[in-house]
């Protein structure tokens, strides 16, 4: 039987097969994770034709899938830009089995330090980059680490890790992966304010995705900052690879530092371990900071102390995530970095009725350890819709407490969290469900404007801004809270 494919067979199918069993509908294909008694499949690929109005299932394999690739996507990215490219670059992945994998991407190793990560298909390609400030012209040389790993039936090609430096700030780098191949570029971080973040959660790999990356890559930033969540693949390996592709534009050119959310998970009881994936790709900074996990560390850039905390994490005041950011916490220096920030997953503060109380927990163990120190920001994602509440602390507003900002409308697959709870609690200042983006520049060491840009209409719309006073400039870290400040960050 012949394998065709409409537009309007394909809109068909969505309409009436979606449920609300978790499933990913790319417009007539759907992705579906089994799991039983031990027993793992880790995909089911059913391709709905549709002709005279009766539906018929294909369940087919691969081979069948990428004979069907070319039409399906086609068809559907014309007719639909919402249209996931989940499906496209992940059969172009499968078909493609010689090709040299890069997704290259950038993150911040200490201080004047960059890590370059890179993916290759061959085993033997050597972990070196090098790098010079002139295109071509490669004045130094690193040598990095290798790995790989696998995961059910899909094995991973050879990950490289390579850090690069002492590197100057504000400055231009050319580089080259594993000794040939593409010249990328990079810019290190300003060592001085003013300083901008593009912040955005739960990315994906849809067309609401890419459109929220052309509008980061229109924005001058310096540091991406990316509060879990990132490919979506579940389970599905090869979406790994297809979102390091997509990302590699951008990833390869400012440095990416990330956390893990809940997609990033993917264990399998008795086969798998948690975030595999995530820790074999994305190596962040945990080693530099003092912390035993990569699913928590911290990093300092101009004039900011960032700390990255994993909300699947233990973080009990009995866990080492805990006790690290305690440690980390203490050591701050407010002189030298006015302005702390925290990041991760799940919301602590959320008037949508999505993921409630998710939070709740590590909201109890850790606020009041932000709370004595001073944190300015929490930015989290999770939630797919945009919040930013007054400063806060202990359910309510708190001129010493954080700005709590939720973020987590990045495009990704399973849509929008279109329903609040109301009233609107006093402390949420602005709240909606559109997918977009963030920007933080922080101006010097007292001000900073934040801004959150809706995607609306191809165009990068301004819907929210505040400019925030820091912490470090206010009387909340004084003398009448140093008693508490003594308690909570004491060895």
């Amino acid at each position: 039987m012949p394998y065709s494919m409409t537009w309007r067979g394909i809109k068909i199918a969505k309409e009436e097969l979606q449920g609300s069993h978790e499933e990913a509908y790319y417009q007539g294909i759907r992705f579906r994770n089994y799991q039983s008694l031990g027993v793992f499949s880790f995909l089911v690929a059913e391709i709905l034709q549709k002709q005279n109005g009766t539906g018929v299932y294909f369940n087919g394999d691969f081979d069948h899938l990428c004979n069907c690739y070319s039409r399906l996507c086609s068809t559907a990215a014309s007719k639909n830009p919402r249209f996931s490219i989940e499906a496209e670059r992940f059969f172009s992945s499968t078909t493609s089995s010689t090709k040299l994998l890069l997704q290259v991407h950038i993150s911040l190793a200490g201080d004047k330090h960059m890590r370059i990560t890179w993916i290759t298909d061959d085993e033997s390609s050597p972990s070196v980059v090098e790098y010079g400030t002139l295109p071509g012209e490669y004045t130094s040389i690193a040598q990095g680490e290798k790995t790989s790993y696998s995961y059910l039936f899909y094995s991973s090609g050879t990950i490289h890790h390579t850090v690069i430096g002492p590197l100057e700030h504000g400055t231009v780098y050319f580089y080259r992966c594993g000794g040939q191949g593409p010249e990328f570029k990079l810019k290190t971080p300003p060592s001085q304010f003013p300083i901008t973040f593009a912040v955005v959660g739960d990315l994906g790999q849809t067309g609401w995705t890419r459109s929220t990356l052309d509008h980061i890559g229109e924005c001058k930033y310096d540091v991406h900052l990316l509060p879990g969540d990132l490919s979506y693949a579940d389970y599905m390996q090869h979406l790994w690879d297809t979102f390091g592709e997509l990302v590699q534009p951008l990833a390869s050119e400012r440095p990416w530092m990330v956390t893990e959310g809940n997609h990033e998970i993917e264990s399998i009881l008795l086969f798998q371990a948690g975030f595999e994936s995530y820790n074999a790709r994305w190596k962040m900074p945990f080693k530099e900071s003092g912390s035993n996990s990569n699913l928590y560390y911290s990093f300092e850039v101009a004039g900011v102390h960032i700390v990255m905390l994993g909300s699947y994490a233990d973080h009990d005041e009995f866990s080492n995530q805990y006790s690290w950011l305690k440690a980390d916490l203490s050591k701050v220096d407010r002189q030298r970095t006015p302005w702390l920030l925290v990041l991760f997953h799940v919301p602590w503060y959320n008037s949508n009725k999505a993921h409630q109380g998710e939070g709740n927990s590590m909201m109890a163990s850790m606020e009041p350890l932000l709370y004595a120190a001073g944190v300015d920001m929490v930015l989290a994602g999770h939630v797919h819709a945009y919040e930013r509440s007054n400063r806060v602390n202990n359910g309510k507003s708190d001129p010493c407490g954080a700005v709590h900002i939720t973020i987590g409308d990045g495009g990704n697959r399973e849509g929008l969290a279109h329903n609040y709870k109301n009233p609107k609690p006093e402390w949420s200042v602005f709240r909606e469900a559109s997918f977009g983006h963030g920007e933080l520049k922080i101006v010097n060491s007292t001000h900073a404007f934040w801004s959150w840009h809706r995607n609306d209409d191809d165009e990068p719309v301004r819907s929210d801004q505040a400019w925030i006073t820091t912490l470090a400039s206010s009387g909340c870290l004084a003398d009448q809270r140093h008693e508490l400040r003594e308690i909570l960050l004491a060895p």
